[in-house]
Order: C-alpha cells, then sequence, then structure tokens
C-alpha cells in the first residue's frame, strides 16, 4: 500500500500523462498528519473527500498511522486542508478528532477491497460534498483520478513533491488486467502505468460523471506492481457502512488503547531510555536498542563500537504512542552483537528535562533474567506477555554468539517479528528493563541471519522455527561511568571491549 513515510524507492507514477488542475474541487482535500510526519515540507500525506460538513473519506492504511495501528479513536495533530489546488495554503483546514476504519490488516476476513475510513472533522467546512456514485464502474468507464503524490522516484528530492493539485483522465480497466485485484476493488489507470496513481496518492478519488457533477467511485489503496494500473477501494460497495456512520446509525466504539509509554520508535528496530543505578539527574539520557539495530556498519564478531558520532530522532511515546518528548541520539556510547546484543546512545536530553517533560525512564537491571521469569515485550503499539522459558547458554546467528540468552515460552500473546528488535523486555515491576529482544528464527534453519540456533553446554545445536529470543542487559550498570559514559575498564565491567 502507499504509506504515509516514503521507506523506498518507487516507481515514478504520480498521476502521470496528466496537468496541473486549472480549478480546484470543493471536495478534495490533503490530509496532513503530524505523526508520523510525512518525509515532505508541505506536510501532505494521503487525499480526502468531503462527504459531508464534517466528514471526509480516506484509506484506511491512511488513518491506520496512528501509533497503536488501532481501528477507531482520537487522534492527535490531524488534520486537513480541503478545497484548494496547493497543499499549504488556501481553501479550509480543519483539526481531525476521530476516525473509523472499515478494515485493519488484522482483520480475520481480509483488508483488500475493504481500505477505507472515515474520518470527522472537530469542525464543519463549507465545501460542497461529493456524492457516492450510485453503481461500480464497469469495465473501460471514463475516470479522472488526482492527488499530491509523488512524481519522481527520489524521496529526498523535494521537486519530487508537488504541492499543486494534479489530475489525469483514464479509465476503469477489467479487473483481470491488474494481477493482485481482490474482489471490491477497481483496476484503473493505464496498462503500462503511464497514467496510474503513486505513493501518497493513497486516499484520492477515482471519480466518474453523474449528469454534470462527479460522483466518487474509488479511493486509492495501493499499487499493482511496476509498470501498472493502480488498485482503489470500490467506495459504492461500502456505501451503507458510509451513510450508516456519518448519520450516526452506527457508531463504532473506539479500541481499548494499550499503555506503549516510553517506547522510542527507530523505524524498523525499537528503543527505550534507560539508566543506572547511579544515574544523576544532570547526566545526559542513555537510550538502549541492538547492536544490530545502529546504521551502517555493525559491530564485528567480537567486538564492539565505542564513542562514535550519531544522529538519530528518538521520539519517546506517551500511553498511547504519541511522542510525549523528541530527543536526538547525538553519540553512539556502545554497541556490540557478541555476548549480548546491544547499542547504548547518548541523547540531547538529561535525565532531569525529560523527567520534567513526563518522558518515561526505565531503570537498568542488575541481575540477569532467569527462566520462569514473566516478561513484557514493550513494542511501540502493543505490550507482549512473554515468560522466560529458559536460559541456553549459547545462541549462534550469521556468525555472531550471546550468552545466557533469554528463550520465551510459546504463547499467543508473545509473538515477536522483524520490526520488534530492541523491544525492552520488562520485569513484572514494569519499570525495570529485565532484557532486551533481539531475534526469532524465521525459517528453522540452523545459525544462519534470521535463523537463530541454539548451543547446549555440550555441543548440541538446536534450530526451531519461531522461537523468539532476548538478551541479558545487567552486564550495562557494572561499565557506566559519571555522565553516562561507558568506561570497560570499570571493575565489574564484562562487556567486551573495542577491537581493531
Amino acid at each position: 500500500m502507499f504509506a504515509l513515510a516514503v521507506l523506498g524507492a518507487l516507481p515514478a507514477q504520480a498521476v502521470v500523462g496528466g496537468t496541473e488542475s486549472a480549478q480546484a474541487y470543493s471536495f478534495m482535500g490533503s490530509f496532513q498528519p503530524s505523526f508520523p510526519a510525512p518525509p515532505r515540507a508541505d506536510g501532505h500525506g494521503c487525499g480526502v473527500e468531503v462527504l459531508a460538513p464534517q466528514w471526509v473519506l480516506t484509506a484506511s492504511h491512511c488513518a491506520g498511522k496512528n501509533p497503536t495501528d488501532a481501528r477507531s479513536g482520537v487522534p492527535r495533530g490531524w488534520k486537513v486542508r480541503v478545497g484548494s489546488l496547493d497543499t499549504t495554503s488556501g481553501g479550509e483546514v480543519a483539526e481531525v478528532d476521530h476516525y473509523y476504519r472499515l478494515a485493519t490488516s488484522h482483520d480475520e476476513g481480509g483488508f483488500w477491497g475493504k481500505d477505507l475510513a472515515l474520518m470527522h472533522l472537530r469542525t464543519p467546512v463549507r465545501a460542497e460534498p461529493v456524492r457516492i456514485a450510485a453503481a461500480t464502474p464497469p469495465d473501460h468507464a471514463p475516470v479522472r483520478i488526482m492527488g499530491w503524490g509523488m512524481t519522481c522516484d527520489d524521496s529526498h528530492d523535494p521537486a519530487c513533491y508537488p504541492t499543486r493539485l494534479r489530475e489525469a483522465d483514464t479509465v476503469v480497466q477489467p479487473a483481470s488486467t491488474c494481477k493482485n485485484a481482490s474482489p471490491g476493488e477497481l483496476c484503473v489507470g493505464r496498462r503500462d502505468g503511464s497514467i496510474a496513481a503513486s505513493n501518497m496518492d493513497s486516499g484520492g478519488p477515482a471519480l466518474v460523471r453523474d449528469g454534470d457533477r462527479w460522483a466518487l467511485a474509488g479511493v486509492v489503496s495501493g499499487p499493482d506492481g511496476v509498470h501498472a494500473p493502480t488498485l482503489y477501494t470500490d467506495v459504492t460497495r461500502h456505501a451503507g457502512w458510509i451513510n450508516d456512520v456519518i448519520t450516526g446509525k452506527i457508531v463504532p466504539p473506539d479500541d481499548q488503547i494499550p499503555n506503549v509509554e516510553g517506547a522510542v520508535e527507530l523505524y524498523g528496530c525499537v528503543g527505550s531510555v534507560v539508566r543506572g543505578p547511579a544515574s544523576g539527574q544532570a547526566d545526559p539520557a542513555l537510550m538502549l536498542t541492538n547492536g544490530h539495530c545502529v546504521p551502517g556498519q555493525r559491530p564485528a564478531p567480537g567486538a564492539a563500537l565505542v564513542d562514535q558520532p550519531a544522529d538519530r530522532v528518538a521520539p519517546i511515546a506517551d500511553r498511547q504512542g504519541y511522542p510525549r518528548v523528541t530527543a536526538r541520539a547525538n553519540r553512539l556510547v556502545y554497541a556490540t552483537m557478541t555476548g549480548t546484543d546491544i547499542a547504548l546512545y547518548r541523547l540531547d536530553k538529561t535525565y532531569g528535562e525529560l523527567a520534567a517533560d513526563g518522558a518515561k525512564v526505565f531503570q537498568l537491571p542488575s541481575a540477569p533474567v532467569r527462566a520462569g521469569d514473566p516478561l513484557t515485550m514493550a513494542y511501540t503499539s502493543e505490550r507482549m506477555a512473554c515468560t522466560a522459558e529458559a536460559v541456553v547458554p549459547h545462541l549462534r546467528e550469521g556468525g555472531y554468539q550471546q550468552d545466557d540468552s533469554i528463550r520465551y515460552a510459546t504463547s499467543e500473546g508473545c509473538h515477536p517479528w522483524p520490526g520488534t528488535s530492541g523491544s525492552a523486555l520488562l520485569a513484572a515491576d514494569g519499570t525495570t528493563v529485565a532484557g532486551i529482544h533481539n531475534t526469532h528464527n524465521v525459517d528453522g534453519a540452523q545459525c544462519t541471519v534470521d535463523n537463530p540456533c541454539e548451543v547446549g553446554q555440550d555441543g548440541t545445536v538446536t534450530s526451531v522455527r519461531g522461537r523468539g529470543y532476548g538478551q541479558q542487559v545487567h552486564l550495562i550498570a557494572a561499565c557506566l561511568a559519571e555522565e553516562s559514559e561507558v568506561d570497560l575498564s570499570r571493575p565489574g565491567c564484562a562487556l567486551i571491549g573495542a577491537r581493531g
């Protein structure tokens, strides 16, 4: 799907073959969330359509950019600009105070073909709404598409992010043209993708003529592939749900949001702010994550990275997952993947400053995790209940070895996946980081990357698909010196030192 944040190069197909719109459409709008902030100066993330004075429609995965992937709830810092050709000025700006998603990626019945969300505006807009089309448009029916999506591949080039609305006229292709089309999706654009939607066009419309007016037939959901048309959710199939929510006939209940306070989103990994027993309020705060989460050069087997420059944003979550405080990691104090899998960053804020801002700070342990210890995996969108099933002598993966690794008991409540690396393993008190999650066996292979294997005291090697593992962090406290420095020569410090 077309996400709010650009994670990689995408085909240059943002309304390719179209032109800048000559006049504004009162119902067309730009969704501009504050978190996660889109990687463009104008703040545009997705398209929206005004359906009623206080209601706009977009794609579910756009509203799914709330921190905990909730189906319904109250956002923070979301706004829309409607009725303007430009994402930065004109039209009307309104705050979003509620969202209701038709489907989520966790739904048993599937997500595709249901990628729709309604967003309620705190104050009504004067823009003239667009109607929902009376029926699914037939194959080859003419449609107009529009949006502010990317116009080229380079996500770092500001020129790839148009602030002026673009549009193109194209057709609905037979469903068979889109190889990934699901029931309830329209295949829209030229067969070769020369006219199609792109990243950040999500939520934007496919419009059909209804007399002398436009009507909404589809909403951008995602790509069908490179040089291919775009998949749109067929809005007409869900007109009943849309009208029932807008009229108040049904009011979907808000999701119960888990308490994810203190998790730090590192985009592909997770961090947490930690302090040692002797850490003072004036000391720079430390952030803990995995050694394998360090960008660029990883620590070599048998070695560590010590006191190196760094520049990473560290948004420290509140209870609902929105940033309570945003700090910046300006120094990599220590990182290793040998013996354990940890990285410590120094932040540009002190413990006292974080406390004054209400940020959650966890304590480092003085003792290791033992078999049977209850643990809570502190991911950015949920808390997973895990139990230390065993402490295995050695864990090997891709040329690295960790010692006294924590194996989780298999349960429905403990299900790590790629992206949960670095999540704190909280002790029963909820304030102590007893360990840190770092890996799980994906394929059942033995000792390869993403397939860790256990090595017993007698040398027996065991590899079980799906098993998850964490690493000990009790070694850190003995190595902490004044002002949040790591001193590997301190008495009792057992962390491996730098080499080479």
